[in-house]
């Protein structure tokens, strides 16, 4: 049986495109040979469709689109993620996650979640009714079984099955499948394909049949899919794998396929996925918003490089605006790293010197800060001058103002709210120090990009005379350790202490933490590439008192 794989990039809402995409990816792979069609989760409306779909009409429109698609799909059936409206008699909530089996003009029938997602990003049950169990469907002498994402997430290696008390597969273990099929709209992670490939060649071994993985692509919002879509086999392994990060449309027999070797992917493949993934979600995010030019806050420092060098990938070069904006005491190389590096990636560039401006802020201010000593206030004045500067530009030259903040930074409000945080999109905001030295080392694994000064001096926000990270900070080495482990791990200040950092250190990052969740909860949003990302995925409360 040959097996059409549409890994398609579709946009949240954006219904009429969205069924032009479906619609000539399954004209291609039929002319492909395919003899049956798979899309990911929710093609019809994109995913994650969240309040929309507490709009009266979107269940409704999206259920015509639906319609009109399924007029097209002739005698090779398609199988396309998309909601159903429920039926009045059904308790419950009005929706479902769903699958549509297409198959001669029409839907002939559906098949329904069974298990819902409601932690880090998702929050499913907030609009859908989950179904009791997978749809068998019978076509061409095959029992095929039919799931959609969070359905194979089951095996009690995995920590979030802990949250069902239902398991599909099992229900579809005595059900002598020919085939499962799943449809995904899975956010990447690092790492996480690994785990994704492990968990579903176990599913594939306990049903005892192939199993068909079928993911979307691209960015929306802050979520990253990375399609990465493949087929398994129970005894021979992965036999057939589509690409990351990219848009792919393939064809495979499940019974002719060669097998394709799973490696578990090294630092440089890492940083390989984590560099696609972030201009991906960058382009899409731009595309999406209908924006074509970026504008970048250049500092000479190494995270306003990394996000320059993304920009620059993710929307072309031509269309990427560096910006230097020096003050009184800003160092000579800070201009001039920024100024090299706009020339190695062939951007504009530009220097607004600030020294003027922040006088004539800091003498209008004077009568009223007349005997308080000069504190972080005057430090932040120039990075909120910064930020309205870059604001104008954004706004004059209608370009998506992108921030540099790393996820450190972030985490422990090293950064200025009003100032360095302004912008539409966080692009690195999910990196810690660390990992932005590394892709900072990627990007100029072929020659010089990122000046090697930008990437050799001690980082500094340059507020203040000879100013230094580490000044305030531990190094970013024990920050990033300690940061992972309260912040992704969820651990308190003893358990860390116990593996062997300082007390004192442990307790002055953990209360920078908590005391500056108010300005995370206002920052722009930010592309998450970690297992647990600042944003939708991390509800903390603002106004908290809990010590642990």
């Amino acid at each position: 049986m040959k097996l059409g794989l549409a890994q398609i990039n579709t946009t949240v809402g954006d219904l009429s495109s969205n069924e032009a995409i479906i619609l000539d990816a399954y004209h291609r792979l039929v002319k492909q040979g395919a003899e049956l069609v798979i899309f990911p989760e929710l093609a019809v409306c994109g995913y994650p469709p969240r309040d929309l779909l507490l709009k009266s009409r979107f269940a409704t429109d999206t259920q015509e689109c639906l319609e009109r698609i399924a007029k097209q799909i002739h005698e090779v059936p398609a199988l396309i993620g998309c909601l159903e409206i429920a039926s009045s008699k059904e308790k419950g909530r009005p929706l479902y996650n769903a699958v549509a089996w297409c198959e001669a003009g029409s839907i002939q029938s559906y098949g329904r979640k069974c298990l819902l997602p409601n932690y880090d990003v998702f929050d499913e049950e907030r609009y859908f009714e989950p179904a009791k169990e997978p749809l068998v469907y019978e076509w061409n002498k095959r029992r095929i079984g039919i799931t959609i994402c969070e359905d194979i997430w089951t095996d009690e290696s995995i920590q979030t099955s802990k949250r069902y008390c239902n398991d599909p597969i099992e229900n579809l273990a005595e059900e002598n499948l020919d085939l499962l099929v799943n449809l995904s709209a899975s956010p990447w992670y690092i790492n996480k394909e690994q785990s994704r490939q492990n968990l579903i060649q176990q599913v594939s071994r306990r049903l005892n049949c192939p199993v068909a993985y079928c993911n979307s692509v691209g960015g929306n919002d802050e979520l990253i899919f990375d399609g990465d879509s493949f087929i398994t086999h129970p005894s021979k392994g992965i036999i057939a794998q589509m690409p990351k990060f990219e848009q792919a449309l393939s064809t495979f027999d499940i019974e002719a396929s060669a097998q394709v070797s799973s490696k578990i992917e090294c630092s440089d493949s890492t940083l390989k996925n984590m560099h696609e993934a972030l201009i991906l979600g960058l382009r899409d995010y731009a595309k999406k918003s209908n924006f074509t030019k970026g504008i970048i806050g250049l500092s000479g420092g190494i995270d306003s490089a990394v996000v320059a060098a993304i920009a620059a990938e993710a929307l072309g070069a031509e269309n990427i605006i560096g910006v230097a904006m020096p003050s009184a005491i800003s160092s000579s190389h800070s201009v001039s790293d920024a100024e090299a590096l706009a020339k190695n990636l062939d951007i504009e560039f530009h220097s607004i010197p600030i020294k003027d401006s922040v006088e004539s802020i800091e003498t209008n201010l004077a009568p009223n800060f007349q005997g308080l000593a000069r504190d972080v206030t005057e430090e932040n004045i120039q990075a909120r001058l910064r930020g309205v500067l870059l604001m104008a530009l954004s706004n004059k030259l209608n370009g998506l103002l992108l921030t540099t903040g790393n996820k450190s930074e972030i985490a422990v409000g090293y950064c200025t709210l009003y100032g360095d945080m302004c912008g539409g999109l966080a692009v690195i905001s999910d990196l810690p120090k660390m990992q932005v030295y590394a892709l900072a080392k990627y990007i100029n694994r072929n020659g010089i990009i990122i000046p090697q000064n930008t990437i050799d001096k001690a980082p500094s926000a340059e507020l203040s005379p000879d100013q230094k990270d580490e000044d305030s900070l531990p190094p970013y080495p024990v920050l990033d350790a300690i940061l992972y482990h309260y912040v992704e791990e969820g651990l308190s200040r003893a358990e860390i202490i116990e593996l062997g950092f300082e007390s004192d250190i442990v307790n002055f990052i953990v209360k920078k933490v908590d005391q500056n969740e108010y300005k995370r909860k206002q920052a722009a949003p930010g592309l998450k590439i970690s297992s647990l990302a600042f944003g939708i995925g991390r509800r903390m409360p603002i106004v908290q008192k809990y010590i642990n």
